[in-house]
C-alpha cells in the first residue's frame, strides 16, 4: 500500500487526516509566565482562573427608580410610600427601611436588605416626600441578586482560553490582577528561491518580489507568537542547511515558503530529509497541495508552497490550528454556513477546494456568494477582493447557480 506520507507517493492525504497527524505530534510548549491583565489580551491561560468573590458582590438595582418592600403592600391598587433616603452607586443608603417607606435608588446602587423590588422612575409620581406608585406595579423586579452572574469559587476562564477584551473585563470585575499564561511560541520564517527580489528593488527578467514574507508576517501577528523574519534564502544547499539548523536551536517552529515539492530545484526537501523527519508532502486540497511537515531537532517544520494564495490557504487551514495547539489554546472551529451560489462554479473532482468568493447578505438575512474572477494560486489581487472561502468537497464536480454551498468568511463584518 502506498504511504501518503512518503516523499514520492502519488497518493494524496485528506486535509482532515493531515490535521489529525500533525495534531498528534504536537504538545503545548513548556513554560508559563505571569502577566498583568493590561498585557494579557490575546494570551492563552495556562491554568484556570476562579472568582474570588460573588458577582454581583452586593444586591443592587438594575434601573434608576425607587426601592421598596412589596411583601406588606397590595400592589393590585395604587399606593404611596414615604421617601426615606437615597442609595447612590458607591454610596449606599445607611438607614433601615421601614414598612411604608421607599428610597430613591440609582442603577448599580446597593438595594437595602429590607427591599425586594425596584420600580422604574418613569412609573411613579412625586408629591413632596410621598412617592405614588400605580396599580399593578411589577413586584420583585429589577434587583440583581448576589452571585447571580458568577458565584465565588466558580471558574471564570478555563485553561486554554484565549483572552479577549470580554474576558479581561470579566477578570477585572472579579478583582483579578494578573494571570498565568502559556509562554509565546517562538517562530522563525523565511522565503526560499533565487527568483525572489526584495521590495523596493528593480525587477530583472525572471525575478519576482518576495510577497510571502509580508503575507506570513501578517498572518503570524498574534500575542501568542514571537515571530522572527529571517529574510530570503537562495537555492543554495549549504545556506539552507545553515539557516534551518540555526533556526532550530532557539525556535519552536520554522516556517518556509517555496520548495515544498519534489522537483530537482526544490533543495529544501532534500535538506530537510537530512536534517530531520518529513511527514507529509501531498494534501488533497486546492490550492496548497504540496506541504512539508517535520521536525529539526526540537523545532517543528512547516514547508509551505511558493504561490502566495497557497501560502495563505495552507497556513490558515493547517499551520494555524497547529500553532494554536502549541500555544495551549483550546480547539476552535472556523465559522462555516450555507449560502446560495449566484453563478455556476467549475471544479474537477479529486481535491477539496477553497475557492475565493464574495459573500453578501440581503435585507431578509439570506446569504449569497459568488466566486471572484481569477482563482489562480498566484492571484493575490483576486484574493484581496474576496471576503470568504467557498468550500467545495473533494468529490464535487461543479456546482450550478442557486445551489447551496458552504462558505467560510474571512471576518464577521461583510
Amino acid at each position: 500500500m502506498t504511504d501518503p506520507c512518503s516523499l514520492h507517493s502519488e497518493t494524496m492525504l485528506a486535509l482532515d487526516a493531515a490535521r489529525e497527524r500533525i495534531a498528534a505530534a504536537l504538545q503545548p510548549v513548556a513554560g508559563a509566565e505571569k502577566v498583568t491583565l493590561k498585557h494579557a489580551l490575546g494570551r492563552v491561560l495556562a491554568v484556570p482562573v476562579r472568582s474570588r468573590l460573588d458577582m454581583p458582590h452586593d444586591r443592587n438595582a438594575a434601573v434608576d427608580g425607587y426601592a421598596f418592600n412589596s411583601r406588606d403592600i397590595d400592589t393590585a391598587h395604587a399606593f404611596s410610600l414615604c421617601l426615606a433616603g437615597v442609595s447612590w452607586a458607591g454610596k449606599p443608603f445607611s438607614g433601615r427601611l421601614k414598612a411604608g417607606e421607599c428610597i430613591r435608588i440609582f442603577t448599580g446602587a446597593v438595594v437595602p436588605i429590607e427591599a425586594d423590588s425596584v420600580v422604574m422612575q418613569e412609573y411613579v409620581s412625586v408629591d413632596g416626600d410621598q412617592i405614588v406608585l400605580p396599580a399593578d406595579v411589577p413586584a420583585r423586579r429589577f434587583v440583581r441578586e448576589v452571585g447571580e452572574d458568577v458565584e465565588r469559587g466558580e471558574i471564570l476562564c478555563g485553561a486554554g482560553k484565549k483572552l479577549t477584551a470580554i474576558e479581561l473585563g470579566l477578570l477585572a470585575a472579579a478583582g483579578i490582577y494578573d494571570v498565568a499564561v502559556h509562554r509565546p511560541v517562538r517562530i522563525a520564517f523565511f522565503s526560499t528561491g533565487d527568483e525572489l527580489t526584495g521590495i523596493g528593488q528593480p525587477l530583472t527578467p525572471g525575478k519576482i518580489h518576495d510577497s510571502n514574507r509580508y503575507l506570513l508576517g501578517g498572518l503570524l501577528t498574534d500575542p501568542c507568537h514571537r515571530a522572527v523574519d529571517l529574510g530570503v534564502i537562495g537555492d543554495d544547499r549549504r545556506q539552507l542547511e545553515d539557516a534551518l539548523s540555526q533556526a532550530a536551536l532557539n525556535h519552536d517552529v520554522i516556517i518556509t515558503t517555496g520548495g515544498a515539492s519534489v522537483g530537482e530545484a526544490d533543495l529544501i526537501t532534500q535538506v530537510l530529509g537530512r536534517l530531520g523527519d518529513v511527514h507529509i508532502w501531498k494534501i488533497a486540497m486546492k490550492p496548497g497541495k504540496p506541504l512539508a511537515f517535520g521536525k529539526i531537532g526540537k523545532a517543528f517544520f512547516f514547508g509551505l508552497p511558493g504561490n502566495p494564495v497557497s501560502v495563505a490557504v495552507t497556513f490558515q487551514q493547517i499551520v494555524e490550528p497547529a500553532l494554536r495547539r502549541l500555544a495551549g489554546q483550546e480547539p476552535v472551529s472556523p465559522l462555516r454556513f450555507k449560502a446560495t451560489l449566484t453563478a455556476p462554479l467549475k471544479k474537477e473532482p479529486g481535491r477539496l477546494e477553497f475557492q475565493r468568493g464574495i459573500l453578501t447578505q440581503n435585507a431578509g438575512g439570506e446569504f449569497y456568494v459568488a466566486s471572484v474572477r481569477g482563482q489562480g494560486s498566484h492571484m493575490l489581487g483576486a484574493m484581496s477582493q474576496s471576503n470568504c472561502y467557498i468550500i467545495l468537497p473533494a468529490d464535487c464536480g461543479g456546482v450550478s447557480a442557486n445551489e447551496q454551498v458552504w462558505v467560510e468568511p474571512f471576518r464577521t463584518a461583510l
